[in-house]
């Protein structure tokens, strides 16, 4: 048990950039929590969706440790092309309603894209002696992401666009 200056005995782990004052939390902060329980609710159900997802297409498309991780690939560029489509929707379409951006792109699309699995397996194609393709790998997935987004979000521009001249 340590001692924190100014703040008595603190238990547990110190960090020394936080003080107590830091953590103190309102009435006003529990109140806010409380009244999002049932967002966090929808975000945790969409991101099983999603992570169920990306989990069946990693067993579906399996890879060597030392081979490109295409399932990786695939589900982080369809992601990113379905959040696009998503988001311009949600912003630009749809009414505003409470659970479909947390649900859908939050939970299910945050559960199903993995970064952190990308950066995982470009350190393991480091570890297994292929650069080239580790560096095409890492370079290759965020140009691929970003340009998803972006033609998730034309795609959804150009149906809507046919579905109000069509009407």
């Amino acid at each position: 048990m340590g001692s924190h200056p100014g703040h008595g005995p603190v238990h547990g782990p110190v960090d020394p950039d936080v003080t107590p004052d830091d953590v103190r939390t309102s009435e006003l902060d529990h109140a806010l929590v409380r009244d999002r329980l049932d967002v966090l609710g929808v975000i945790a159900a969409g991101g099983a969706v999603g992570a169920a997802a990306r989990y069946a297409a990693g067993e579906l498309w399996p890879h060597a440790a030392d081979g490109v991780p295409w399932a990786t690939l695939a589900v982080n560029v369809i992601g990113c092309f379905l959040l696009g489509l998503l988001m311009f929707y949600v912003t630009d379409v749809w009414p505003p309603r409470r659970y479909v951006r947390p649900f859908l792109g939050v939970g299910v699309l945050g559960g199903f894209t993995t970064f952190s699995t990308y950066a995982l397996e470009t350190r393991a194609l480091l570890a297994h002696g292929q650069v080239g393709i580790a560096l095409a790998y890492l370079a290759g997935t965020l140009v691929l992401a970003v340009a998803a987004v972006v033609a998730g979000a034309l795609v959804g521009r150009a149906v809507a666009r046919t579905g109000r001249s069509g009407s």
